[in-house]
């Protein structure tokens, strides 16, 4: 059973992957295919940009340092694996399913992963520009240490979500449903959008300060003076 969060607030605690890998064969394949079945297999500093593994399936493997510009991988499924140091502009990982990963260090940008599903995932370090998670499935999901610019959460279900000494800047939780997220952690913790559909997160005594203006704003309230 999941814990409650330290604190009193009553918000708990998302599940965290517990990925071991044995060992690992290396992937000496010319690229991905549709509907590839990867198993057991490390991929190292591997140049995936522009390929197409859509609906492919990866279990107990490892990406370190993959470029992934441009590639298709909709709908793919990783499980109980490792995602190190990858980088890339353009990813399609739209109704991707992740669950039991481990997601470090990634330099990302405009990486679609809207309809996606993702359970017991830890997303650590590195930075990643226009997220789109619109209308994803987010569950025992942790952002620690990263940087996220512009997020979009637009019509998604988070539940057990943590974000932990994480940067949220102009995120959109336009339409979103949260159950237990816990953003006290996200600092600096900045909404574009979306602010009146906090209920079910947990934010500080000072974000809700910094917050006010949004919020005043959502709710029609005009603030004038001292």
């Amino acid at each position: 059973m999941a814990r409650r969060a330290a604190g009193g607030a009553g918000v708990r605690e998302p599940r965290r992957p517990e990925v071991r890998l044995g060992a690992l064969e290396r992937f000496e394949g010319g690229g991905l295919e549709p509907d590839g079945d990867y198993d057991g297999l490390e991929f190292a500093e591997a140049d995936l940009s522009g390929q197409d593994g859509a609906g492919s399936r990866f279990l107990d493997c490892a990406l370190r340092g993959c470029a992934l510009d441009e590639a298709r991988l909709p709908r793919v499924r990783v499980l109980d694996s490792v995602v190190a140091g990858v980088r890339g502009v353009g990813t399609d990982l739209a109704e991707a399913v992740l669950r039991d990963v481990e997601l470090t260090d990634a330099r990302l940008g405009g990486t679609q992963l809207h309809g996606a599903q993702l359970e017991r995932v830890h997303v650590r370090g590195g930075k990643i520009d226009f997220l789109n998670l619109r209308a994803a499935r987010l569950r025992d999901v942790v952002f620690e240490g990263c940087l996220l610019v512009e997020p979009d959460f637009g019509g998604a279900r988070l539940e057990r979500v943590a974000f932990v000494d994480c940067a949220l800047k102009e995120a959109d939780f336009t339409g979103a449903t949260l159950t237990d997220v816990d953003l006290r952690g996200a600092v600096p913790l900045e909404i574009a959008r979306g602010v009146g559909r906090l209920a079910g997160a947990v934010i500080s005594a000072g974000q809700l300060l910094d917050l006010a203006p949004v919020l005043a704003a959502e709710a029609g309230i005009r603030v004038e003076g001292s």
